[in-house]
């Protein structure tokens, strides 16, 4: 029998529906497929393999995936950290704005590079992005190696790139990266959130999706209490029923956050067998406001809502590791509730065969069973802190780091191999993107430092900010939260 690739004896975590663990166990893969696990047997070590993984202090489990994520301002990690709340939103919407005008594009490029090999790194194999420019993202992820969907973000209240414009963009890149590189990248219809949109603009998002039937419809939604209010505005009763009434409250719906879902909102997206991507890191350190209720994740999964777990726009949090995302998840609820929100085997699953259903895409990897793509990492579990070795799944959730995967398949190819990405430069990313921040300072006035980071003064954020979308959005949000509170 010859093979691509062995790993014999190892710990297998498969994130099966019985949820096995093989103590030592085989995985094969043969045509970018998982084509046997099993037990090991004398002689695996044997099989014929272009690639034979000693799994001998070894676990073998999914690949991580990260189920909504913002990737163009990675070279920017680190420059938000001590900001203001205020300040660091203010911030944030001028770079928006100015790259949806077609400005930082080599920020981007390189800030696709940077995250594509540190997620490839951290056993990252999937990714869901939402980007203004996401051409760079398809052709990085999808030379590296790795799996992706990406999509435009759409919005007429957030910035001031005319509609038609954005609407013209999303439609070319659907065309050209939609199932490209081997089925990998796959394209999404992203209205930005349910915020930021008028409900003309929801319309034409729905136009769009009917266009493309088989694509997702990745979005911010319910994310703050004044989602519901610009829905109001909206001429419909609340978030979903908007999205209901235009038609896009569906199986092909992914909606990241959901903060503010109540027990009826739970239940309409359970009854549409729509999805969410929770994405707690990012909320646990830029929480707007201590009194709102923290996504009610428990309560969505027993509904049958499928929930997998997103890093967000991890530059604002200063975090690649998806491990540490399912630790913050139990964190965060049990400090906002109490403790006991999740069992560790149910962070795993949300980290892999979860966030795989999330996609759309649990038929195909999130899981060890034969028949399934081969999107698998392999974790050093032979050091001191996993020592004892018990309850597998708790040193996944709770202890396991990016440092400590040593090998990474995606569709059963190698992408890396004992610490050591296969399919990226590593000097050379890192080399772009230091010159991109050099350039980004320069260009922008923001200051860069070994000792911090400082934004421009005010007067020149305002004069960055977007004008005409932005206004629009307090003006029709201040009249609709005086209509609700002056009913007439």
């Amino acid at each position: 029998m010859a093979v691509e690739t062995v790993i014999h004896d190892a710990l297998v975590l498969t994130v099966d529906d019985r949820n096995r663990l093989y103590e030592r166990g085989t995985v094969l893969v043969d045509g970018g497929q998982i084509t046997e696990v099993r037990k090991s047997r004398d002689g695996d070590a044997d099989i014929t393999a272009q690639h034979v993984v000693d799994g001998d202090g070894k676990l073998v489990m999914p690949g991580l995936i990260n189920a909504h994520t913002h990737l163009e301002l990675t070279p920017l990690i680190g420059a938000f950290s001590d900001l203001g709340l205020l300040e660091m939103m203010g911030s944030m919407t001028a770079l928006y704005g100015r790259l949806g005008e077609g400005e930082f594009d080599y920020l981007a490029e390189t800030g696709y590079e940077l995250a594509a090999l540190n997620f490839l790194i951290g056993g990252v194999t999937t990714v869901n992005s939402m980007d203004v420019r996401p051409e760079a993202g398809a052709e990085t992820f999808g030379e590296a190696g790795l799996r992706g969907f990406f999509g435009q973000a759409i919005t007429d209240l957030f910035w001031d790139v005319p509609v038609d414009e954005q609407f013209a963009r999303a439609r070319a890149f659907i065309d050209e990266y939609h199932d490209a590189y081997d089925g990998r990248i796959r394209a999404t219809v992203c209205p930005h959130d349910d915020w930021s949109c008028t409900r003309k603009l929801w319309e034409q998002t729905a136009d769009l999706a009917a266009e493309y039937p088989d694509l997702l419809v990745h979005t911010h939604l319910l994310e703050l209490e004044e989602s519901n209010t610009m829905a109001r505005s909206n001429g419909a009763e609340d978030s979903l029923a908007l999205l209901d009434d235009v038609g896009l409250l569906d199986d092909r719906l992914v909606a990241a956050h959901f903060r503010v879902a109540d027990d009826e909102d739970i239940a309409r997206t359970a009854e549409a067998e729509a999805s969410v991507a929770h994405c707690p890191s990012v909320f646990a350190y830029w929480n707007p406001d201590a009194e709102m209720q923290w996504t009610p994740v428990p309560e969505l999964r027993a509904a049958g809502v499928d929930v997998g777990l997103g890093i967000d726009d991890h530059y604002w949090h200063d975090s690649y590791s998806m491990f540490g995302e399912a630790r913050q998840a139990r964190l965060a609820a049990n400090v906002k509730r109490t403790t006991g929100q999740y069992s560790s085997m149910e962070l795993v699953r949300m980290l892999t065969i979860e966030g795989a259903r999330t996609l759309g895409i649990g038929d195909e990897i999130g899981s060890i069973e034969p028949d399934k793509r081969a999107d698998l990492l392999v974790l050093d579990v032979d050091k001191p802190k996993f020592t004892p070795l018990t309850n597998v799944p708790a040193h996944v959730v709770n202890n396991a780091a990016p440092a400590d995967v040593e090998t990474v398949l995606v569709d059963g190819d190698v992408v890396m191999r004992g610490g050591e990405p296969i399919t990226m430069d590593v000097d050379a990313v890192q080399e772009r993107a230091e010159r991109a921040v050099e350039r980004f300072a320069d260009e922008t006035g923001w200051e860069l430092h070994l000792g911090g980071a400082e934004p421009p003064d005010t007067v020149e954020t305002l004069r960055d900010l977007p004008k005409r979308g932005p206004s629009r959005l307090v003006s029709r949000l201040a009249v609709q939260s005086a209509r609700d509170k002056f009913p007439f």
